[in-house]
This record gives C-alpha cells, sequence and structure tokens, in this order.
C-alpha cells in the first residue's frame, strides 16, 4: 500500500507564487545542497578517525591518540545525524515523502534501533529496555519511517536521562491501534510548551543555555513521520517526570 502525505492546499494564484514562497523553495534547496556537501568529508572524518582509533595501520605510540581519535569519531557521528536530520525535516516539510505501507514486526524494528542506539547508550551510561519484545505486535506501517520514528525518539529519550537510569519501551495493542510508549526519566518540562517543541530547531531549554546536544528536530520529525502512516504521536511530560511518547498505529 503506498500513501503519499497530503498535498497542502493550492495557493490562489499557483502560477505565481509569492517572494515568500520562492524564499522558503530557496532555503530548502539551499539545505539540501549544504547537507549533500557535507556527508562526504563526515564520512571520510569518521572512517579514518575508526582506523585511527583501532589502530587498523599500526600503533599510534599513545593511549591519548586513540582517546581524541574516539572523540573525533563520535562527533562527526553526530554531526552526521543532524545532517540527516535536515535532509529529513527538509524533505518532510516539502511534502516529498511517500509511504510504502505493509506488515511490520514491531519486535524486529525496535531491535534494529536499539543496535543503532547502543554504543551512544553505552556512552550515556543509559539503559534501553524492552518490556516482553518477543509477544510485541505487527503493525502497519512504512519500515523506513517506522525506524526513523523509533531512533528519534529513543535518542531523545536518551539525551535527557540521567546516568544510570533507563529508556523503557512497551507496546499494547487495543482493538485496531498498537500503541507504543517511550518513557524517559529526565527532568520533563511545561506542558505548554509541546506547541513550540514540535517545530522543528526547538529544545526544552533557552538556546544560549541548554547543555543537552541536538537541534531540536527529533520530535518534529517522529510526529511529521507518524500522521504520514496514517498514525498519532502523543507527548506527556511535567517537570520532574520525565517524557512519555505514545506513538498509534493501526495493528496489521
Amino acid at each position: 500500500m503506498r500513501q503519499a502525505l497530503a498535498p497542502a492546499d493550492p495557493a490562489p494564484h499557483a502560477a505565481q507564487p509569492t517572494p515568500g514562497r520562492l524564499d522558503e523553495e530557496a532555503k530548502r534547496s539551499f539545505l539540501r545542497m549544504i547537507s549533500h556537501e557535507l556527508r562526504t568529508p563526515l564520512n571520510s572524518i569518521i572512517g579514518f578517525s575508526e582506523v585511527l582509533r583501532q589502530e587498523l595501520c599500526g600503533p599510534l605510540g599513545s593511549e591519548q591518540y586513540k582517546e581524541y581519535a574516539a572523540f573525533i569519531s563520535n562527533s562527526g557521528h553526530q554531526m552526521l545525524r543532524l545532517v540527516n536530520q535536515i535532509v529529513e525535516i527538509v524533505r518532510l516539510e516539502s511534502q516529498a515523502e511517500t509511504m510504502d505501507l505493509a506488515p511490520e514486526p514491531l519486535d524486529l524494528a525496535l531491535g534494529e534501533a536499539f543496535q543503532q542506539l547502543s554504543p551512544e547508550a553505552r556512552a550515556l551510561g543509559v539503559r534501553l529496555v524492552a518490556e516482553h519484545m518477543d509477544d510485541m505486535p505487527a503493525v502497519l506501517a512504512d519500515a523506513r519511517a517506522l525506524r526513523t520514528v523509533l531512533v528519534n525518539l529513543l535518542q531523545n529519550g536518551l539525551s535527557h536521562s540521567p546516568q544510570g537510569e533507563m529508556v523503557l519501551v512497551r507496546a499494547l495493542c487495543t482493538g485496531p491501534t498498537v500503541h507504543i510508549e517511550i518513557q524517559d526519566r529526565g527532568p520533563g518540562f511545561d506542558p505548554d510548551d509541546l506547541p513550540r517543541l514540535m517545530r522543528p530547531f526547538e529544545q526544552g531549554e533557552h538556546t544560549l543555555t541548554r547543555s543537552g546536544d541536538g537541534a531540536g528536530l527529533g520530535l518534529p520529525i517522529a510526529k511529521l513521520l507518524t500522521e504520514g502512516m496514517g498514525g498519532t504521536l502523543d507527548i506527556r511530560t511535567a517537570p520532574g517526570e520525565g517524557l512519555t511518547a505514545i506513538i498509534g498505529l493501526p495493528a496489521a
């Protein structure tokens, strides 16, 4: 089943775009170009730093060099993730995303997301835990979009969880809908901030004083992709009570 994101309402004078529309298209084109140009050097930085870190061409002579190489590799991965998020949000906002909906085993998708994020979880000292993963139902979803949603929400939970805590995932099938809950034990935030945080490039702390990494794209990407698959994304939070993201998707 192939499903496209709903197109925006046509402008009254579609043949004569407004200057603001041209500015938006120019911005998206610029972001696509910059993102593409950044990927090649970032892949080289990540690849060669891994060669150094693992001493594949011989010993470096000092353990500190290996530590520096690990810092370079981690920073490269962080930048590459940001570039990929920018590409994703530009594609979604330009309504160029199409969905191939099919039955997707939730345990398989979640297992792949856990595997992708396990190095980051270990580095942060936060555990990724899924309740009854072997018994999780299948959902009707786009394979790539489902994994992107899970990774973004899990990564958001990791980045806000204190060391020694965990990000917990559980799934419950209620009639025709599967609800997937991703809960962290971070500081949470005021529910009144939710509309702002669901917009791209917004974050829970002030831009000049925040302590976390990222550009505030994880939640908006997850929301747009979930809605594109015909599902819902509900965020529940309060100061001091962490954050719970609840994905609702049709059961397969």
